[in-house]
């Protein structure tokens, strides 16, 4: 252990403008997630992508510590987060996979996806119950070479090594095969003729998007620094882009916050604050009656129907779905004249008669509403079906 003292004694703590950016980042992100735990419902996207943000922070202020020489105040901890490097990409893609499908994320499903991260927490169990000295080398070796190593007590199981040796194609893997799956989505979002929102900076399709951007950014980076770098010694490096990724989410995030709104404290937005109705509420009801394929629905009669007022039936709609009351009824309108117009119980009925079936008044409202959510005319669509 004295030799163990010696070599603590020797390790400087290093502060510098590196350093100081990935605290900036380390901390912006775990403030970012906290809010986004206190705020977001437990199974919507944004709360996966809380769950994102607070994995990366975990491994970043490892990072953080092995740069700074903090680490050597709790040795026992290096590389402890190795297995949460593994988590970064399933988590961002679990976020882009609800955001798009709308489709929650199930253990019993997506159990695959933890496969890689766990078979590599369980290889390294001889690691994490090693003694202080072998954890102590582990960080020489990345950081600290020229200092030598300590000499490790008893007979030492280093088989761990089989796998901990190829951490950083494991994680390149990762990266590669989520950035796919991620880009896969989202050209599949686009195929479906996603119409942006109105009065809208940054729509669900634009930040899947730039999220892929990133992954890709981020992929490039690991492999030039792998490249260029033998041991954890570029790590810095990828952390201060995070820093600056994480910056550019929150920016973002507060630019499409309510505060900036102009309207935000005005009395009809008020009582979102004291209504306990919901948006789920709202959905629920006019899906399962389809009553958005009644001619005559209209934002006040939905909101009678709830006892509740337009404006709050208006604003949840539009803060859930970027879209305005009339768009969100056309949407599932148009989803359900997609339906009928290849169902066989429906084939009697003229494109002009699906659409009045599906509460359109006439043609031209039927022709316009379908065009502008698929891209396409009813006939086009058809044709390209049965094609």
């Amino acid at each position: 252990m004295d030799n163990v003292k010696v070599i603590f004694d020797q390790i400087s703590i290093r502060h510098d403008l590196a350093s100081h950016i990935m605290l900036l980042g380390i901390v912006q992100g775990f403030f970012l997630a906290i809010v986004i735990f206190l705020r977001a419902k437990l199974k919507s996207a944004i709360n996966l992508f809380g769950w994102s943000l607070l994995v990366q922070c975990l491994v970043f202020l490892d990072v953080y510590l092995c740069y700074t020489g903090l680490i050597k105040y709790m040795i026992h901890l290096n590389d402890s987060t190795e297995f949460f490097v593994l988590l970064i990409t399933p988590t961002l893609y679990f976020f882009l996979y609800t955001l798009l499908e709308r489709k929650p994320i199930t253990f019993k499903k997506h159990w695959p996806h933890f496969v890689l991260p766990i078979l590599y927490a369980v290889s390294q169990t001889n690691y994490y119950s090693s003694p202080i000295e072998v954890k102590l080398n582990a960080y020489l070796g990345a950081y600290h070479r020229e200092l030598g190593f300590v000499d490790v007590p008893g007979n030492m199981n280093y088989s761990y090594h089989l796998i901990k040796n190829q951490f950083r194609w494991l994680v390149l893997f990762s990266f590669a095969f989520y950035l796919v799956l991620s880009l896969l989505l989202v050209i599949k979002t686009r195929k479906k003729g996603w119409i942006p929102p109105k009065n809208v900076k940054m729509d669900k399709y634009v930040f899947s998007r730039n999220t892929v951007v990133v992954f890709l950014v981020l992929l490039l980076s690991l492999f030039l620094i792998y490249m260029n770098y033998e041991d954890d010694g570029g790590d810095h490096i990828i952390g201060i882009i995070q820093t600056v990724t994480i910056f550019i989410t929150s920016f973002f995030i507060l630019s499409e916050s309510r505060f900036f709104e102009k309207s935000w404290i005005a009395d009809k937005y008020e009582t979102l604050a004291s209504n306990s109705i919901e948006f789920d509420t709202i959905d629920n009801f006019v899906t399962e009656s389809k009553y958005y394929s009644h001619q005559d629905v209209s934002l006040k009669n939905v909101a009678e129907k709830l006892n509740t007022n337009g404006n709050t039936v208006s604003k949840l709609i539009n803060s859930k779905t970027g879209n305005n009351f009339n768009d969100y009824i056309n949407q599932k309108r148009i989803a359900l004249a997609q339906k009928r117009l290849m169902d066989d119980e429906y084939k009697h009925l003229t494109v002009e008669a699906v659409g009045q079936s599906v509460g359109f008044k006439s043609k031209s409202a039927f022709y316009n509403a379908f065009k502008k959510h698929t891209g396409q005319s009813p006939s086009a669509f058809m044709k390209q079906k049965r094609g």
